[in-house]
């Protein structure tokens, strides 16, 4: 399962798949249908039928039961083509680090990007592992491509065996999920599934039942423009305005201040002239309580910033991203139980955790579709040091193998 696995991995990362969260159109970008397009080609070469690109470039297909029960949940399997705007996901050069034996990994395009054990003491737990990373110059694209592999060998596997009994499983590669639109467009009457997982997870043995909670916050700043040679006791510049905003968030409530179940408020833009300026914002919390909260002190710290500046005005919108799909989970505790024992079966020990961000999981259990999150064996998400294990990977398909016979079994 391991070189099967990252046989597929190595073709799928070499196709360029970014998003881009300034586009409006769906998928954000093109290009993310040319992974979609080989996706299809591959599920209906093992047998698929059904596999398909619809119009927003998402890839449906279906793996049918070869049971006789007629009981068994329908299960979707799912991850995401693109990859992050965060750093180039152009002309990547998959290296494979073979039978890794400690220490750390300098990535040959670039010998100041070095995957330090220090910073990855997962590393501790992959010695004798073949190691995927890029040559440091790109994204390598384990999150989410390692899980696109992950889905692909299962299905292969499954059609190849049909002596292991399961029912009805549909496969669902979605767009966009780096940018939040990941299932904006997703067909759930078509996918006609009682339940799902997202192979997006981290950590080998890890399944994951909550996210963050997660708004998005606009703030648009309209100054007072002059001529600066006249500009004394009247101008108002909407850049010093979106800075002084900036200078008093608290220190302690920052990503790189917090960790474990603890929120933060996220600059993420800043453009502006004098006369104008905007301001993005994320926010995230485990509870929509410490949500709000967090809210509220920005535009408690924005008006008050705003009171040195009369003459000034400013807009506050929030948008909601996606919220904790614990809330929809412990209602359906099978769904991850079930997770679980086929972790377990699979030769893992089970290692439930919380994810400090989101998965397209998070918006598909609000739409009705319960989703938690299965480890794909990724580390270092959105970096050039980014890295995998082919035998994590392969750990995975055997996951989604069991995750289909315990179903099966307990139906």
């Amino acid at each position: 399962m391991a070189a099967s696995v990252t046989d597929r991995f190595l073709r799928y990362v070499v196709i360029d798949t970014q998003s881009d969260a300034k586009s409006q159109t769906q998928p954000s970008t093109e290009k993310q249908k040319n992974l979609g397009r080989l996706l299809v080609e591959e599920l209906l070469e093992i047998g698929i039928s059904d596999a398909h690109l619809d119009e927003h470039g998402y890839v449906y297909a279906t793996i049918p039961s070869n049971t006789p029960k007629n009981n068994v949940p329908v299960i979707c399997i799912t991850a995401h083509m693109d990859t992050a705007p965060d750093f180039s996901g152009t002309n990547v050069k998959p290296q494979v680090v073979r039978n890794y034996q400690g220490g750390d990994i300098r990535l040959p395009g670039d010998p100041n990007q070095v995957i330090r054990v220090s910073d990855h003491p997962v590393l501790k737990d992959l010695v004798g592992h073949d190691i995927v990373t890029s040559d440091g110059t790109t994204l390598l694209g384990a999150d989410d491509k390692a899980g696109i592999a992950e889905i692909m060998a299962a299905a292969e596997f499954l059609i190849n065996n049909p002596d292991v009994r399961h029912g009805t499983i549909r496969i669902l590669f979605t767009t966009d999920e780096e940018i939040g639109r990941g299932v904006d467009k997703v067909d759930l009457k078509k996918l006609g599934a009682d339940f799902g997982y997202t192979m997006d997870g981290e950590t080998a043995g890890t399944i994951e039942d909550e996210t963050f909670s997660a708004d998005a916050v606009e703030i648009a700043i309209k100054g007072v423009a002059i001529h600066p040679g006249f500009a004394y006791g009247k101008m108002e510049n909407a850049i010093r305005i979106a800075g002084d905003i900036v200078a008093r968030l608290p220190k302690d409530i920052a990503p790189e201040t917090t960790k474990g179940r603890d929120g933060f408020i996220h600059p993420t833009g800043l453009s502006g002239v004098m006369e104008k300026a905007s301001l993005s914002f994320i926010i995230r919390d485990f509870t929509e309580e410490g949500l709000k909260t967090k809210e509220a002190l920005l535009e408690s710290i924005t008006k008050d910033v705003m009171k040195a500046y009369p003459g000034s005005s400013y807009t506050f919108t929030v948008k909601e991203q996606y919220r904790n799909m614990k809330v929809v989970l412990d209602k359906n505790p099978e769904i991850v139980e079930n997770a679980v024992e086929a972790i377990r079966r699979a030769g893992m020990d089970p290692v439930r955790g919380s994810i400090r961000g989101g998965t397209d999981g998070s918006r598909l259990s609000f739409m009705g579709l319960p989703c938690p999150n299965i480890f794909a064996g990724g580390h270092a998400f959105h970096s050039p040091l980014e890295f995998v294990s082919s035998q994590d990977m392969g750990k995975a398909v055997k996951t989604i193998v069991e995750l289909a016979k315990v179903w099966e079994e307990r139906a």
